[in-house]
């Protein structure tokens, strides 16, 4: 069974700092999975955050770019956000995913985690 936990949501002041983290099980280790965060606001749409692909290449949201860092511990299929200068608007539910390939996760990715929540006042 493939099983994607996040922690490390939490409370902050804006420019204050979180670093999440999706620990998951069940997953092939000589697999490098396409794996990512999304997020999801009150009354919005999913969007994805930042991605990290079979190569290792990273992709991140023009509204997080520059303040959010995403990492893979590549043996263990672990996935990390680390999530600087936060405002109200990154607000949200954020969620790992996973997906053996780039073509599934531009479907939609396969993998999901429950989410962990982040909540970020002025």
């Amino acid at each position: 069974v493939h099983r994607l936990v996040e922690s490390g949501g939490g409370s902050v002041q804006a420019g204050g700092s979180l670093r999440l983290s999706c620990q998951t099980s069940g997953f092939k280790t000589n697999w490098r999975y396409v794996m990512g965060w999304f997020r999801q606001a009150a009354g919005q749409e999913r969007e994805e955050v930042a991605r990290v692909d079979e190569d290792g290449s990273t992709t991140y949201a023009a509204s997080v770019q520059g303040r959010f860092t995403i990492s893979r511990d590549d043996p263990k299929n672990n996935l990390y956000l680390e999530m600087n200068s936060l405002q109200p608007e990154d607000t949200a539910t954020y969620f790992c995913a996973a997906d053996e390939s780039r073509i599934g996760w531009r479907h939609t990715p396969y993998y999901w985690g429950q989410g962990t929540r982040v909540t970020v006042s002025s």
